[in-house]
């Protein structure tokens, strides 16, 4: 694409990143996106240091291609990632839920791009100032862990553009080219695509859980467990159980003793549908099939052009 900063940042040929998600984005995903022309990335924060590094380096062996690792700064042993990272030199790392200023300059330091992701225009001028390369707006509709402030995208794009000058990728309830353009009008200059890899052939996601995503309709995930970590849920047992807690006024405590340990890996990863925590965006509701990653790019690209094309003639 010609003239895009995100395209020239990251030497890919589409803006479409696909996201770091835990339990669904290994190497075989991050692969096919980045062979398919987006930027493919490994969602580290459900991997233990050894099995990151296993991920690099397969991905390496598939792809060519730049690629990402996610890198959520509340993961326990954040310093051996980074180094691996590090020692592997991988090109680009996206940091989400902490703080920009811990690890940027250090990344940056060794020549790896830094993107983060923010959910409020403050936190947006943060991490700029912090010296990150871009960062992702990730609205309201998003999938997993989500903003406090519950911008939804549409809101969110635009105020991020206006206090930031690095380029912006939009994310949270896009899974498809209109979307993306829709971004883009925004100022958007790339997009971050979580729900729509879940549902392809390569993501490590559990095939239920596959199954339930193209199943969900319009209204059936919900933002949750919001005096924790906010995060939207595909209503199951699991969801029902918390919802009834927050009713009946449950405090963090009652509800990180309800959450448990492994919770999202007993859902996406092996496929729990009831005791698990099933964490997916919005956008769910327009997933209809399980694709190969590299057709999901080419559908999201070219159903782009169309609709930047069709815009043109009004």
């Amino acid at each position: 694409m010609n003239n895009n900063r995100i395209c020239d940042l990251f030497q890919i040929k589409y803006p479409i990143i696909q996201a770091g998600m835990i339990w669904c984005s290994g190497w075989k995903l991050a692969s096919a996106v980045s062979n398919a022309g987006g930027l493919g990335i490994i969602g580290s924060g459900s991997m233990y240091p050894e099995i990151l590094k296993e991920h690099i380096e397969k991905c390496k062996a598939a792809t060519n291609k730049p690629f990402a690792v996610n890198v959520p700064m509340l993961y326990p042993d954040i310093e051996k990632h980074i180094q691996i990272i590090i020692d592997l030199k991988v090109p680009v790392v996206f940091t989400s839920a902490g703080n920009p200023k811990t690890w940027t300059s250090i990344l940056k330091q060794h020549g790896i791009k830094v993107v983060h992701v923010v959910s409020s225009a403050k936190f947006a001028k943060k991490s700029e100032e912090a010296g990150v390369d871009a960062v992702v707006g990730e609205g309201f509709e998003a999938g997993g862990h989500n903003g406090r402030e519950e911008t939804t995208t549409l809101c969110l794009i635009p105020a991020i553009k206006e206090a930031v000058k690095i380029p912006v990728i939009a994310a949270g309830g896009i899974a498809t080219g209109r979307a993306m353009l829709a971004a883009f009008a925004l100022g958007a200059e790339g997009v971050q695509i979580g729900s729509r890899f879940v549902a392809s052939l390569e993501s490590s996601a559990h095939d239920a859980f596959k199954q339930s995503v193209i199943n969900v309709n319009e209204g059936d995930t919900i933002l949750a467990l919001k005096k924790l970590t906010p995060v939207r849920l595909i209503k199951n047992k699991f969801f029902n159980e918390v919802a009834e807690a927050e009713k009946n006024g449950a405090n963090e405590n009652t509800l990180q003793q309800l959450l448990g340990r492994g919770r999202a890996k007993k859902g996406m990863f092996e496929g729990d549908m009831n005791e698990g925590e099933l964490e997916i965006g919005q956008a769910a509701s327009l997933i209809k099939e399980i694709k190969p990653a590299a057709k999901i790019v080419d559908e999201i690209w070219n159903e782009f052009l169309l609709a930047k094309d069709e815009l043109g003639k009004i």
